[in-house]
């Protein structure tokens, strides 16, 4: 055979490992071919391409197997347990960009299922290989790197705290500084996954001076960053209030509630649970929010929301009310109560309901104005009615029942407690009778009223146990009316009357 044959051969051979692994890897596109590529063992045809003299082979064998793994958690499975992982992480030291680029995508598609198989990747010593790739100089190969161990750092405090020890959050901090947008973005997503898990994580990115970085980028136009950075400064806001007073200190209010109008739905989403976050942990940082004209701004946003991106923005303001008397009042003078009102009805699934529920127990709890303010929306017949409801949620039924307790304890405003009387079960009943037995001694055209419309006839229709707390509420209101006018209005009274007539003898 000449020269010339056996160069040919090699070509041909070339040619052939090229087309081999392109096709596997565009087969790899789509998902009614997973099982094909599978059952025909491709793994193990993949696996020494990887070590392929050709760049291009190399390159492509490993994007084909990251396609593969990102499909589901067996395929990323069969990748470990072929002992793939050991040799994508020795390539990412010595190959070239394209290749390293392909080799960190296999991590992140390996990792991205579950603790377990993000554990596989740490223990093939990746960290420090996708550590040294954020160092690169190509940005590419620093996103890739920096999306697989974001990855890696999402699923519990314990691979986030192996990705910190690793060193990568200095060179992540770095990453956010970088002019490319989409590196912008992936580091500052990674950043979120590492601060969710604790304080302690949290504090180790606020360490590095993540915050005023973050803060910076906070009116960026590019939405996708938008959504990482609040997203980030949310993660951090949640664990204390010394890290949420950072967040604050970075003066990122009121500028950022501009963002609320954001076309973006998650943009805005993710802004108002980074206020929620804050919110919930002092008066202080609540009247600061307040301050800034953030309660009207979340109200308006939920009158331009709907689903789940309201859930924030209505435990927001429940937050904020359950605070003070004077923060449940601003709620309710910037028209959080109708709004909130609309939420419930509008909504379907239960989880939005009952946080709209707890809100309304919030704003509703400390005195008879914030009650009456709540009452007065027509709001406590719809909590009955979640309550009682079978088709509720269990945790619907406990949040619909906790607000209408803590809206009916503070409660004086009688014309919405009376429909009450004639749907509530006795353990919500004795609080409406209380709330009568309290307001009627005092106010002569409440006790008229009360008469009229039939609330004192229905009082006495009310069986009560002797001696108990409804009985006693039941005798203080009966105690404010003539003998005679209870007596007319008991059940059985009319008989009684008809049975003298029959018994009454003219003179």
């Amino acid at each position: 055979m000449s020269q010339r044959q056996v160069l040919q051969v090699f070509e041909q051979y070339q040619k052939a490992r090229t087309q081999f692994v392109q096709t596997v890897a565009d087969l790899a596109t789509r998902p009614q071919n997973i099982e094909t590529l599978q059952n025909a063992g491709v793994m193990s045809l993949l696996r020494p391409l990887l070590l392929d003299a050709v760049p291009t082979v190399q390159q492509t064998a490993a994007l084909a197997l990251g396609r593969l793994a990102n499909y589901n958690d067996d395929l990323a499975d069969a990748i470990v347990k072929a002992d793939i992982l050991p040799q994508l992480v020795y390539s990412l030291a010595e190959q070239n960009r394209f290749y390293k680029k392909a080799a960190a995508f296999v991590l992140r598609a390996v990792a991205k299922h579950s603790a377990e198989l993000a554990q596989a990747v740490v223990d093939c010593g990746a960290l420090d290989a996708l550590v040294v790739s954020v160092e690169e100089f190509d940005p590419g190969v620093k996103e890739a790197a920096a999306w697989a161990l974001g990855y890696i750092a999402r699923h519990n405090a314990q691979l986030a705290q192996a990705v910190v020890d690793a060193g990568a959050v200095p060179l992540l901090v770095l990453c956010i500084q970088e002019p490319e947008i989409a590196l912008k973005r992936i580091a500052a997503s990674t950043l979120s996954d590492i601060a969710k898990h604790s304080p302690e994580l949290a504090q180790t990115v606020v360490d590095t001076g993540a915050i005023a970085h973050l803060a910076q980028m906070t009116l960026n136009p590019d939405a996708k960053l938008k959504r990482q950075v609040f997203s980030a400064l949310g993660q951090i806001s949640k664990h204390s209030v010394d890290l949420a007073e950072m967040v604050v200190e970075a003066e990122i209010f009121p500028a950022v509630l501009s963002s609320l109008k954001d076309p973006d739905e998650y943009v805005k989403k993710n802004v108002t649970t980074m206020m929620r976050e804050i919110t919930k942990h002092t008066p202080e940082l609540s009247q600061m929010i307040v301050n800034a004209g953030g309660v009207a701004a979340v109200i308006d946003y939920l009158g331009d929301s709907r689903g789940n991106v309201r859930l924030p923005g209505i435990m927001m303001l429940g937050y904020i009310a359950a605070h003070s008397e004077n923060l449940a009042m601003a709620v309710i003078v910037s028209k959080g109560v109708p709004q909130l009102a609309i939420c419930m009805a509008e909504e379907s699934e239960d989880h939005i309901k009952a946080a709209t529920a707890w809100a309304f127990g919030q704003i509703g709890q400390h005195t008879p104005e914030h009650a009456r303010a709540v009452a007065a929306a027509n709001v406590l017949p719809k909590l009955l009615n979640l309550y009682l409801d079978t088709q509720s949620s269990e945790d619907l039924q406990v949040k619909a029942k906790k607000a209408l307790k803590n809206i009916l304890q503070k409660c004086t405003y009688l014309p919405a407690l009376e429909p009450l009387l004639y749907e509530a079960p006795s353990n919500i009943l004795k609080h409406v009778i209380c709330q009568f037995s309290k307001v009627l001694p005092h106010d002569s055209k409440a006790r008229r009223l009360f008469v009229t419309s039939g609330g004192l006839k229905k009082v006495q229709e009310i069986k009560a146990e002797p001696g108990s707390a409804l009985q006693e509420h039941i005798n203080a209101i009966n105690n404010c009316y003539p003998e005679e006018i209870v007596r007319y209005y008991s059940p059985g009274y009319s008989e009684v009357l008809l049975e003298r007539v029959d018994n009454y003898q003219p003179s």
